[in-house]
């Protein structure tokens, strides 16, 4: 499983996804379901989320199968961005390159 914060035209998002990778074709097709097709993505730790969500991880991570999927954590791009800082953010995967 994977954690990322996406940045895309309406702001940041937090979600979890069960791709093995973040530059995975099927999950730029799924954002691009939910109108996001153009990002920047960075990885975060799925344990900083499992800490900060408590409860709500875990009832979104029972929703996430195990193959090929996503979930949106967080929409609130103010509360994503206040709870991690930018050295907690892996290198950034651009979509499209």
């Amino acid at each position: 499983m994977k954690a990322a914060i996406v940045y895309n035209g309406s702001g940041p998002i937090l979600i979890l996804t069960s791709f093995d990778s973040l530059e995975h074709s099927k999950l730029s097709e799924k954002l691009g379901a939910r109108g996001i097709t153009k990002y920047i993505a960075y990885e975060v730790s799925v344990d900083k989320v499992k800490k900060q969500y408590g409860t709500r991880f875990s009832i979104i991570l029972g929703d996430l199968s195990q193959t090929d999927d996503l979930r949106v954590m967080d929409v609130s791009g103010h509360h994503v961005l206040n709870t991690f800082s930018f050295e907690e953010l892996g290198p950034p995967i651009y979509y499209p390159k």
